[in-house]
């Protein structure tokens, strides 16, 4: 039987690492496929359209929405967010495992549309790493890193509807649970009912004789 991809929305406080390990799981193993978000917002130096973001006008991402291309959108700082439906199918009928790396409104919308969504919560050990990470980036001034941790704090309101929650403190350790939880759910039952069923009617064929 054709093995179909499973859906990962991966999501986590900014400064847990989680853009880190999904680049280590794509460059690691090959039955991964990114999920590429489509945008409004204006290309930064250096991006591409079809590589970090597809960059839509909002007329264009409108129609996205009323056609239903979209299993999830958002609107941020006035700008639209959201993940092309015909992408994230065709990789999950090759097989591939497509991970998804959005917050976690859009996280909860995919689940209740795709209830075999495995959904995954990327955390440091601990606040206080949380702070020294974003600090220590030295990108940012501390008016946004504090609106950074505030947003950390409306986060970790939701985290009880995630199926696992991942401490990043050692880059290693966490990519390779990371991979084992999604080979792992491969094995579940109510994923493969279909085989458990053709199981179930050779046997039958051979009380039969």
């Amino acid at each position: 039987m054709d093995r179909k991809g499973i859906l990962v929305v991966v999501s986590g406080f900014s400064g847990s690492g989680k853009g880190t390990i999904m680049k280590e799981l794509l460059r690691r193993y090959d039955n991964y496929a990114l999920s590429i978000s489509a945008t409004t917002r204006s290309p930064r130096e250096g991006e591409e359209d079809g590589r970090e973001y597809f960059f839509k006008t909002r007329e264009e991402f409108e129609k996205m929405i009323a056609e239903d291309a979209l299993i999830e959108h958002a609107s941020y700082v006035g700008n639209y967010y959201g993940t092309p439906r015909a992408y994230v199918e065709q990789q999950l009928a090759l097989g591939k495992d497509v991970i998804l790396e959005i917050e976690i409104q859009g996280a909860l919308q995919i689940k209740k549309r795709f209830p075999d969504t495995l959904l995954l919560f990327i955390s440091p050990p601990d606040a206080r790493t949380l702070k020294e990470r974003l600090v220590g980036r030295g990108t940012e001034s501390m008016e946004v890193i504090e609106s950074r941790l505030a947003r950390a704090a409306e986060e970790a309101e939701g985290i009880e509807s995630y199926d696992y929650f991942i401490i990043n403190d050692d880059l290693e350790i966490c990519v390779e649970q990371v991979h084992q939880m999604i080979k792992g759910e491969h094995s579940r039952v109510s994923r493969s009912l279909e085989l458990i069923h053709e199981i179930r009617t050779e046997l039958k064929e051979f009380q039969k004789g």
